[in-house]
């Protein structure tokens, strides 16, 4: 069992207080994902600087301060809790190359010119509170509170999983054939960090994004290739799509106003949101997208 929370702002009315929103949802989800937690953040996009979502692990901070410095030049670092946030010019091979082969105790968790991506074990009210979740702004967010199941309780072992620049993916439920799915995508050149489950999902969704086809279309398939029960939010710079499987024994709910669409695994994540009790309030259908 764990928990899944979304936000999409559909004017800028609200947009200075997404964090805020977005940390009393993931709050609210607390109880059923006592082990991690993590959210994306996506703002508005400057069409020439990329963000990396860095976890330190074990490296200090000053460490990875003068590491980076000799890599890469004209970077602005920004430091969240375990994690820092990366803004440059520099393209993502170039970046994620570096990391690789030079920095590898640390770990990437997701890059792009919109989204903002942070993560770690520990319960969803501590964690929200050490990356000051509450002072984000940005245009809609996605987060996580996990029970871990089938992998260790680890912060790459949390979601989001990225996958892809701008992509991000959470989860509730669980796949029973990711690791067919895995072999494949791996033949495909899709690389993986981690054992979980999530992780293959968001890598089968990045390869069928990459060969062009849209988020929509691509979580119709999914219907298909991915067995077992779950309930998917997948975000992009663009907004965020919200799939049940046809078994639909993973529990969502929507609200929507004519100021924000959120999504959560159970409505007390949402109480707390302005409007909500005029909202328009359902049940997602099994098997169907929704796409905001």
């Amino acid at each position: 069992m764990c928990g899944i929370v979304g936000i999409y702002l559909k004017t800028k009315k609200y947009e200075k207080k997404l964090g805020e929103f977005l940390s009393g949802m993931l709050d609210g989800m607390a109880t059923r994902g006592p082990d991690s937690a993590g959210f994306a953040i996506y703002s508005k996009e400057n069409k020439n600087i990329y963000k990396y979502s860095i976890c330190l692990n074990q490296m200090s901070l000053n460490e990875f301060k003068i590491k980076i410095s000799k890599l890469l030049k004209k970077i602005k670092l920004t430091n969240y809790s375990d994690h820092v946030v990366i803004e440059t010019k520099d393209k993502p091979h170039k970046v994620i190359e570096i990391l690789q082969n030079q920095l590898q105790s640390v770990s990437l968790v997701g890059y792009g010119k919109s989204i903002s991506i942070f993560k770690q074990t520990g319960n969803p009210k501590d964690v929200v509170k050490k990356f000051k979740l509450s002072s984000f702004s940005g245009t809609h967010g996605i987060g996580h509170t996990r029970m871990a199941t089938e992998s260790a309780i680890t912060t790459q072992g949390s979601h989001p999983y990225s996958t892809a620049e701008d992509e991000c993916l959470v989860h509730n439920g669980s796949l029973s054939n990711h690791n067919n799915i895995r072999r494949f995508l791996i033949k495909d050149g899709q690389k993986f960090n981690s054992e979980n489950d999530t992780e293959v999902a968001a890598g089968y969704i990045s390869n069928q994004i990459s060969k062009g086809k849209s988020l929509e279309s691509t979580l119709k398939k999914s219907l298909k290739d991915l067995d077992g029960f779950y309930t998917f939010i997948a975000g992009t710079k663009n907004g965020f799509a919200l799939l049940r499987d046809e078994i639909a024994c993973k529990p969502a709910v929507v609200a929507e106003t004519k100021d924000y669409v959120a999504v959560a695994s159970e409505f007390q994540a949402m109480a707390h949101l302005p409007d909500v009790n005029s909202a328009k309030i359902f049940e997602p259908k099994p098997g169907v997208v929704y796409h905001w």
